[in-house]
């Protein structure tokens, strides 16, 4: 069995979201190897992160939920997914 990439996007609740105090809680919840923010618009700035994880059934959604139940996440959502 391999290793799963996955990109997910993580929507803060509002601009006002402290982005490097968020980033130390989900490099604190899952194995993050890359964060980048991009902008959206009106002040609000995505973060991209990039998470590996082992390639079983359910790895990819434990990762998803567990960024969407960090406090000032709006949202998190995998946007592309790939074998590694």
């Amino acid at each position: 069995m391999g290793n799963v990439a996955i990109i997910l996007r993580v929507m803060p609740e509002s601009p006002d979201v402290d982005r490097d105090a968020l980033q130390a809680a989900i490099r604190a919840v899952v194995p993050a190897q890359e964060i980048r923010e991009e902008p959206i618009g009106f002040g609000l700035v995505a973060l991209k992160t990039v998470v590996v994880v082992p390639d079983k059934a359910g790895a990819p959604d434990e990762v998803e939920t567990a960024l969407q139940n960090l406090e000032g996440v709006a949202s998190a959502e995998i946007v592309e997914s790939t074998l590694v």
